[in-house]
């Protein structure tokens, strides 16, 4: 009897958490449908919406700037070296440009940026959404007419893809320009070989998933939060948890993303 009362209660406990799961990336693809409505709407764009957006975006993009892309530099200088030095050591100098690009341009820095915002930036703002909604300053901005999406998580969403794409863009060239460094050193000598060693690594189909993969991470990081944010937990539940449960959540789609990315490059 008590196994059964066990079983019983595991069960339904099961049922809840996958039924939670499920309505909780439901609720989030539905947020990110409305959001890509209003994206497109130029009402989301007057003069209070583009004040808005643009604050956001110097929000997002401006303060981690500086300190990413010296990090970024720092860490491609080590992994740069490594690669030469081992490709130049094993008579594999022709794949070292290869080898850079390839873990670098293609997979390290698309995920580095989109990890970094979503940690400084676009977590923190569901935090902050959360805040907002416990606060009932939603439901104040409904009735005084405004759209809670439009004024306070669009904004910060679109933040969030422009902060990813600027990080990876100034990444991705900041990469280039120190693999040339490192393997030709100050001349232009090798500017033509390098060039064209780089354009056959970017096929049409290699840039294309490259261009599509930093996208969906710059959407997942921007998305993830601050839907999850929107969610309607049980009054207990703190802010940490949240913040937790979106990062967990991030985790997860990038995974999905680069393993799909894997597969087209590679197979």
């Amino acid at each position: 009897m008590t196994d059964g009362f066990s079983l019983h209660h595991w069960l339904l406990g099961l049922g809840r958490a996958v039924l939670r799961w499920v309505s909780g990336w439901w609720l989030v693809l539905f947020v990110a449908a409305q959001l890509m409505v209003l994206a497109f709407s130029p009402s989301s764009y007057g003069r209070a919406g583009r004040g808005a957006v643009l604050r956001q975006m110097a929000l997002a993009g401006g303060p981690g700037l500086p300190g990413f892309t010296m990090l970024m530099a720092l860490f491609n200088v080590v992994v740069i070296r490594i690669v030469v030095v081992t490709a130049f050591a094993y008579g594999l100098t022709q794949y070292a440009i290869d080898a850079v690009v390839r873990v670098l341009v293609l997979e390290l820095v698309p995920l580095a940026a989109a990890l970094f915002v979503a940690v400084e930036y676009t977590i923190p703002g569901g935090s902050d959404l959360y805040k907002l909604r416990r606060s009932g300053a939603m439901q104040k901005l409904r009735q005084r007419g405004l759209d809670p999406l439009a004024h306070e998580v669009l904004p910060r969403v679109l933040a969030g893809v422009f902060a990813v794409l600027l990080l990876a863009a100034v990444s991705c060239v900041l990469s280039l320009v120190l693999a040339y460094l490192a393997i030709h050193g100050f001349t232009l000598a090798g500017a033509s070989s390098y060039s064209h060693g780089v354009g056959q690594i970017f096929t049409p189909v290699v840039s294309s998933i490259f261009a599509a993969k930093t996208l969906l991470f710059a959407l997942s990081v921007s998305l993830v939060p601050l839907g999850n944010a929107l969610r309607d937990f049980p009054r207990r539940t703190s802010r940490i948890s949240v913040e937790l449960q979106g990062l967990v959540q991030v985790f997860v789609l990038m995974l999905l993303i680069e393993i799909a990315s894997l597969v087209g490059n590679y197979y």
